[in-house]
Formats: C-alpha cells, structure tokens, sequence
C-alpha cells in the first residue's frame, strides 16, 4: 500500500511538472533540476537506491536559496511570477528528496495542484490536456490510497492482503472513478463559456519563440524560423473554392534598411475600434473591375511569433475581431500589446487583378516617397548591376519584373547562412556567395530596385501553407516563413514582386505528414472549442444541437424505413456466401466451450495414467491416482473430510472390503509420494480396478 501511495504520488508530481514544460515557460535548469529529483525518488521508492539526505544538507540548501531568491528577481528573472516558479519548484525538489511524514506528502499534494494550475495559465496547446487527464488519475489513486494508508496506521493489526491484487483493484478504481468526473464534468465543461482565463492572463508576461516578424528584423532571421516547423496559424476560408489559392499573408511592410537590418516607418496610427458587432472597416469597398474577394477566418497563435502583427491575403476591406487594431505606416496592421496573444479574426479581402489601374489613387510623393528611396552606404556595384539589367526601360512595372527575373534565374536558394557575418551581406550575396534564401533574394532587389529610382519595401509574412482535409483548415508553420517584395508603380499602387526562386528540395507528403494532420487537427479542436470557447461559440453548439435533434426527430423513421430493406438484402448475400463457413466455425466455438476444458482434463489425465501404467511414473503422478480413488468414493457416496489425513480417512471407512482397498491404496501412494517408489503406481492401478469393480 505505502509504494503504491508514493507512486501515485510521484506521478501525480510529474504530471503537473509535465504540464508547465509543455507550455514552455520553464527555463531549462528547473527544468533538468526537477526531472533528476523526480528520477532520484522513484530509484529510491522502488528500492534501487538507499539515500537519506541530513536535516543540516536541506537547511543549508534553503538558506542559501533565500538569500538567492532577491537575485533572481532583481537580476536573473526580472519579474515577480518567474522567479515564484522558481520558489515553488525549488520548494518541490526539497520535499521530493526529504519527503517522510503524512506532512510532507500534503505539501507534496499541494504544490503538484499548484504545478497545474500554473499550467492552466501558461499553456494554451492540445497537451495541457493530456497531462490534465494524467493528474485526474493519478490524483484519484493517490487520494485513495492516502485514505487508506493512512486508515491502516490506525489499526493495531489487519488481514494480509496480496500486494499485485490489492494494486490491480486500486488501479480499476481509480479509472472508474475518474472516468465518471470526466462524464459528469463535460456538460460543465461545454455549457459554461471560457471567462477566468483572460483575467489570469495579465499576470503572466508575453513570451516570444521566434523573431523575424517584429518592428526590425535583421537578415538571416527569416532563414533560421524556415529551419523550425512550428504551426503559427490556421486559416479556415468560407468557401471551398478558395482553398486551392497560392496566397501570401502579409504581415509587416518594412521601409528602412541601414545594410544590415531592416526596419519599419516610425510613427503611430490611430486606434481602430470595432463597431457593436465587432467590425472594423480598413479599405474602401468600392467595386473594382476584375477583383475577387474572400473570406476567411485566421487563428493566430501569437506568442509563437515575436510581434503583434496581424497576417491578410489580398487587401483586407473588412475585419471582425475583439481587440483594438492599430493601423501603423507602411499598410502594416497589429493589435494592442495586451491582446496580442492567440488572436482570432474575420477577413473580408479583395484580390486585385495584377494589370488593374487606378486613376484615383493620390501618388507617393514627399517624404515618404523619400522614406522608401532610402538606401545606406553601399557597395557601387550594386547599382552599376541594376541598371546593366534595367537598361532602357522606363517602366517601373516592367524594370521591377526585369530584376525579379534575373535573380530568379542567376542566382541559387538555400538556408545556410554565411560560415563568418560579412561587411556587405548584400554585396556578398550578389557577386560572391549567389545563393541565399528568400531575406536575401527579397532585399537585393529592394535595394537595386531604389538604386534605379523605384520606391519598394521588403514584406515579411507567410507562404500558402498545407491543407489539412481534417480539420478543414489551411495550416501555415514556421518554414512557411517568407519575405517579398512591393514596389510602387504609377496608377497601380503597391505591386508585389517575388524575386526568391522555388526551393530545389521541397517537403514532400510523407507518412508523418499525413499523421500530423489529425495531431493538427486535435489542436485545432482544442483551441476552437476549449482555449476559445466563449458565449459565440456556445449559441453555435447549441444552435447545432437544436438542428440536429429536429433532423433526427423528424427524418429518423423515413431513414430506418429505407435502411432496413438494404440491411436485409445485404445481410442475406453475406449469408449465402459466407454462412456454410461461419456456422461451422460457430458450432465448433460452442463445442470448444462446453466441452474444451473437460475434455482436454480427460485427456491430461488419460495420458499420465498410461505413462503409470508403462511404469514412468513420478512423484507427482500419486497424488493423482489418488484423487481418481476419492472420485471412486464420492461416486458410492464418501467423502474424504478436509481435516482428515490419508491414513486416517482409510481408518474411518465402514465398507470392509472398500476399507482395505483404500488402506492399501493409502500406503501405496504414501510409499510414491513420500518414498519415490514407481513400483507402488503399478499397485495402485490395480487396486483401482480392483475398488471400481467392487459392486
């Protein structure tokens, strides 16, 4: 009972450890720290190790973590909520190591609820479920059997109880029990709407994986977020014709660039408000000749990109959303630093024609047309190749597609990043590496294209991604990442370019592909219905239970009807293919199973009472004989009582003649049993011929 308390126990510790490092605030030595406690105390819990630490080792530990922890507020964490964690899984490992009395293991309870509570708060991912489920079962069986631990110290003396059985039923009655919380509980679970969460999120700090995607953003980031495969957003379009579209999702127009880095327009827009239902207005909805428009909805899982940006395709006419939206220079758009964190949105957007004009768009003229002509101090030979491939041409439109051509087909792609930083990454890039990946594709060409007077901007954002046929959703990860080109062009506005040429060894759809969608699909679950689950989305399950309900009230008879002469039709083909086949099968399972098991007795004791009768007998081999002579008995109405041993029961007899018979079957069986006589098994069969025939 003790060791299986105690495991319960640590398992109960390590599910909710689990649970904070599958949100990934953890930092790494807690992390190491609190995996090697764990691992020390189940070696020492099952015997393997014999480790005691000293009262004065443990003060000593905590008296210098007290002076350590002002340290780590002031210095190492920063904030108030970091270095707590730290406290409490310091606090954890003590009492995971020295952890003795009914007082300890409370405490031990309580800081494991705490574990998953911070966990509640951190995590928003599918795994914060798992390990929940993990803790649900392991806090039943560790309750259980504290209860009766702790009962059975109460009690002078008990019955002894076979450890394997007493923890196989433990076991089944921890997932009974919490089977039935997770079936009483999920009525709850769905018909109460997600409200704490978003008031326990204040507390905790925003936590940023991956740059690239910030108000600066500084060549050979986008390259290394391509390395990663992280999912970033979801992106669920209304109609199913739109999901076969090759898009970008634009997130920041970067302008400045000082040869290494570039940066966004300095500036604050006005904040944007949604209207009573949500909706914000960002562009002018007039009808534009040859424009399609789309809808979709984006899940954003912000605290996976380093920026609060907010991710369109096309030009994005109309957007519900509840957060503040802040317009910033450059067409780049971006919640408030307080909402950003797992956003949710509704596009309307219109995609343009590529030869569409406008005569009614106001041209880029004074400073910023200045801002987007800016170039640093740069290698000459960067524009003496700009106008070598421009040459003549006085189009804007036609000399940017002259330039993304020719890097497209001169130059290579590839991730690696230089072996040493150069002075010039461009320069280097241009005319001695040739080949880079898309950061590098996209700023050679702004650059060139400012050379030869064409204002343009670097845009970072999101390739199409994959269709996810379960979960209905386009999943667009972090090797989605990448960087392009707008250049203004007269009367047309800015026009995207792509100078970055196709990756030579593109992902192929693999088995683990095809298995990552369903773990996909589950997080997107999670998010919709779990993370998200507010009042909007309560109306709509309970909208779609109430259709569902008069569906079936009102159709489930019609179905049946139809249903049941196609059942019959099918089962009798089966049958008459089948049935010859499957009834043998049946009446030999049923013979099997009323006569299996004595018949394959009789056949067992058959075989040994031949082996007696060639004279192979064994020791074994009397005892039986013997219960073949008590069978006799029972058959003429005796009975061998428990309490009786052999000699006695031959003693007791009242037949005269069945009396000597067992009596000299007695001494026989004792002399093999005991004497490992094998002659005596030849008597004993005689004398069992001999009492069976006895009338």
């Amino acid at each position: 009972m003790d060791r299986f308390f105690q495991f319960s126990l640590l398992g109960l510790l390590a599910s909710g450890y689990l649970a904070v490092v599958g949100s990934g605030y953890l930092d790494l030595p807690t992390m190491a720290i609190t995996a090697a406690a764990l691992l020390l105390r189940g070696l020492i819990t099952a015997g393997v190790l014999k480790l005691e630490f000293k009262p004065a080792i443990v003060t000593a530990a905590t008296l210098a973590y007290i002076g350590f922890y002002p340290i780590d507020y002031f210095y190492i964490s920063g904030a108030f909520i970091p270095c707590t964690v730290h406290l409490v899984f310091f606090v954890a490992v003590v009492k995971i190591l020295t952890a003795k009395t009914n007082r300890d293991y409370l405490l031990l309870r309580v800081i494991a609820y705490l574990e998953l509570l911070a966990a509640c708060v951190l995590s928003t991912s599918l795994n914060f479920f798992v390990f929940l489920l993990l803790f649900l079962v392991l806090g039943v069986a560790t309750f259980t059997a504290s209860e009766m631990r702790e009962s059975g110290f109460k009690l002078q003396a008990g019955p002894r109880i076979s450890g394997r059985a007493l923890s196989i039923r433990l076991t089944a009655v921890t997932l009974v029990v919490s089977a039935g919380i997770l079936v009483i509980t999920a009525g709850l679970f769905f018909f109460l709407p997600r409200t704490a969460r978003a008031a326990f999120q204040h507390l905790v700090s925003h936590r940023y994986h991956l740059a690239g995607f910030s108000n600066r953003v500084i060549l050979g980031e986008i390259g290394e977020i391509k390395k990663e495969n992280t999912p970033v957003m979801h992106v669920r379009m209304d109609r199913t014709e739109d999901r076969g579209l090759a898009m970008k999702w634009r997130g920041a127009a970067l302008a400045r660039f000082d040869g290494r880095a570039w940066s966004s327009l300095q500036g604050m827009g006005q904040p944007m408000r949604p209207d009573r239902g949500g909706q914000i207005q960002l562009d002018d909805a007039r009808q534009r000749p040859g424009a399609r428009h789309i809808s979709y909805a984006v899940y954003l899982n912000d605290s996976e990109v380093a920026s609060d940006a907010l991710f369109f395709a096309g030009t994005p006419e109309f957007l519900r959303i509840e957060a503040t939206v802040i317009r910033r220079p450059g067409g780049n758009y971006s919640v408030g630093f307080g909402d950003a964190r797992n956003i949710s949105y509704q596009v309307y957007s219109r995609l343009d024609r590529e030869d569409l004009t406008d005569d009614y768009l106001a041209p880029l003229t004074g400073e910023l047309r200045k801002a987007y002509l800016q170039l640093p101090s740069m290698d000459p030979r960067i524009s003496e190749l700009a106008r070598r491939i421009v040459g003549s041409e006085a189009s804007p439109a036609v000399a940017a597609r002259l330039i993304e051509q020719y890097l497209r087909t001169q130059y290579g792609y590839t991730l690696e990043l230089p072996a040493t930083e150069p002075l010039d990454p461009i320069a280097d890039f241009l005319f001695r590496r040739k080949k880079g990946h898309c950061e590098y594709f996209a700023s050679a060409m702004a650059v060139m294209l400012r050379a030869v007077d064409i204002p343009a901007r670097v845009v970072t954002g999101f390739q199409s991604g994959i269709y996810n046929p379960i979960s209905g959703a386009q999943l667009i990860r972090t090797s989605d990442a990448h960087s392009w080109v707008e250049a203004w062009v007269i009367r047309r506005g800015w026009v995207t370019f792509d100078p970055t040429p196709p990756d030579p060894n593109p992902p192929r759809m693999s088995l683990w592909t095809r298995l990552g969608f369903y773990t996909d699909a589950a997080e997107v679950f999670w998010q919709d219905w779990v993370v998200n689950y507010n009042l909007d989305r309560q109306l709509q399950l309970a909208t779609k239970m109430g259709r569902s309900s008069r569906y079936v009230g009102q159709s489930w008879y019609d179905r049946l009807g139809l249903a049941v002469p196609h059942w019959w039709n099918t089962f009798g083909d089966f049958a008459k293919r089948y049935g010859i086949w499957l009834s043998s099968v049946a009446a030999l399972a049923l013979l099997a199973g009323l006569f299996g098991k004595d018949g394959w007795r009789w056949w067992s004791t058959r075989r040994r009472v031949l082996k007696v009768q060639r004279g192979e007998a064994e020791a074994s081999d009397a005892t039986l004989l013997y219960q073949r002579m008590l069978k006799v008995l029972k058959g003429r109405g005796v009975e061998k009582p428990a309490w009786l041993t052999p000699c006695e029961f031959a003693r007791v007899l009242e037949e005269p003649e069945v009396a000597v018979l067992v009596e000299d079957l007695t001494s026989a069986y004792n002399e093999l049993r005991f004497g490992g006589n094998a002659e005596a098994a030849g008597r004993m069969v005689v004398l069992l011929e001999r009492l069976e025939a006895v009338p």
